[in-house]
């Protein structure tokens, strides 16, 4: 079946605009905290709103199956144009801490209906080489994780409503791109009514719980790493007074290159096969959380930097190969639940794993801090070598 060239490309960078309400917004949050005089807790807060929105609503995506029983392209367009809304709400200058977390979370919650509705509509079209295909739209949303060091290296000058009124705007086209230019795929099944046990059901598929488990043990090392880098390499910097870096731009370069470590990943799951290749990642990135200590002691910026830089392509290049093994093995009538429960399951475990690491910062030698993050990978890799029913 020949699928047109153009899918591809426009399923990609309407994933970027769109997530860009997330990314960007949390890049202003400084600005925004300022503009309201908020207290400096103020400024977490709003941050975890819209992680928090975006938990609640994977989870009501997924328990009323958006994603499967209506068009995704048609839910991808609403959520974006919602979304959007609520981000340029945030300019209003009513605003109090109350109404703006209410819009972070509105943010993160119609983000639900974008990031795993855009894998969702990747699958309906891509089944043989969906590796590859998520590859490029995870590598998407890895330079929109970056995206935010980048502003605030390069942003000092440019008004924050600015930021957001521009984040909207793009949001918006790139959701009309996609209900305008990317029909159903040919691989859709849709599901005609909500079911509210299709989530249990899907889990009782032993191959899924693999593929799911070993996607949450990544998740509990990947947004913990990609949190802390800053603070790795300003803890680096206080051991070595000697050694001065941009930390904004170098923590770009960290997280941003992983982006390209998803797209190499998905051609070489191609000819080693999925499993395979998100193993192996699971496996190096697990290794650099138990040697990390020593990494801090290497009186080398060189050497540090490029141990960071290796880090932060494995941590991320399993992601797509993980959610091409949840896709693959549920059916075509669930893939959208299956995709979205396995988001919002895996997001909260991150915000366990960061709140963790967070405590421990203070009780802990800063240097042993990350070992920490082992424990995902150790539980992931014990998930994926399960041998299927």
């Amino acid at each position: 079946m020949s699928i047109p060239k153009r899918i591809l490309p426009i399923i990609v960078i309407a994933q970027f605009c769109c997530t860009s309400l997330w990314f960007a917004g949390n890049g202003v949050m400084d600005d925004i905290s300022s503009a309201f005089g908020l207290e400096n807790s103020a400024l977490g807060h709003l941050t975890s709103a819209v992680q928090f929105g975006f938990i609640a609503g994977t989870l009501v995506f997924a328990i009323l199956s958006i994603a499967d029983r209506f068009a995704p392209s048609r839910v991808f367009f609403i959520s974006a144009l919602l979304g959007a809304i609520f981000n340029l709400a945030t300019i209003l200058e009513s605003n109090t801490l109350s109404t703006l977390l209410s819009f972070r979370f509105m943010t993160g919650f119609f983000l639900a209906g974008i990031y795993p509705v855009g894998m969702k509509i990747a699958a309906d079209y891509f089944d043989k080489g969906l590796g590859k295909s998520l590859g490029y739209l995870v590598g998407a949303l890895v330079l929109g994780t970056a995206f935010p060091h980048l502003l605030k290296a390069v942003s000092a000058n440019l008004p924050w409503k600015i930021v957001l009124i521009t984040t909207s705007s793009i949001a918006v086209i790139g959701g009309l791109v996609i209900l305008l230019f990317v029909p159903n795929g040919p691989y859709r099944a849709a599901s005609q009514k909500i079911d509210f046990k299709v989530i249990f059901n899907i889990f009782k598929n032993k191959s899924f719980r693999s593929a799911a488990f070993g996607y949450f043990g990544h998740m509990w090392e990947l947004y913990a790493f990609w949190a802390f880098v800053p603070i790795m390499l300003t803890y680096y910097a206080s051991l070595h007074p000697e050694i001065y870096f941009d930390i904004p731009i170098l923590s770009f370069v960290i997280i941003g290159l992983g982006g390209v470590a998803c797209v190499i990943g998905g051609y070489i799951s191609m000819k080693f096969g999925t499993k395979k290749i998100a193993a192996i990642s699971l496996l190096l990135s697990g290794i650099c959380c138990l040697i990390s200590p020593i990494a801090f002691q290497v009186n080398s910026i060189l050497l540090f930097i490029c141990f960071l830089i290796f880090w932060g392509l494995v941590v991320i290049a399993d992601s797509p190969l993980f959610s091409t093994l949840v896709a693959q093995n549920a059916s075509a009538k669930s893939k959208g639940t299956a995709l979205t429960i396995v988001n919002c399951i895996g997001f909260s475990i991150s915000i366990i794993s960061i709140q963790l690491i967070n405590l421990l910062k203070d009780v802990v030698n800063p240097e042993t801090l990350f070992i920490a993050l082992a424990i995902g990978p150790f539980f992931g890799l014990m998930a994926l070598m399960q041998k299927k029913e």
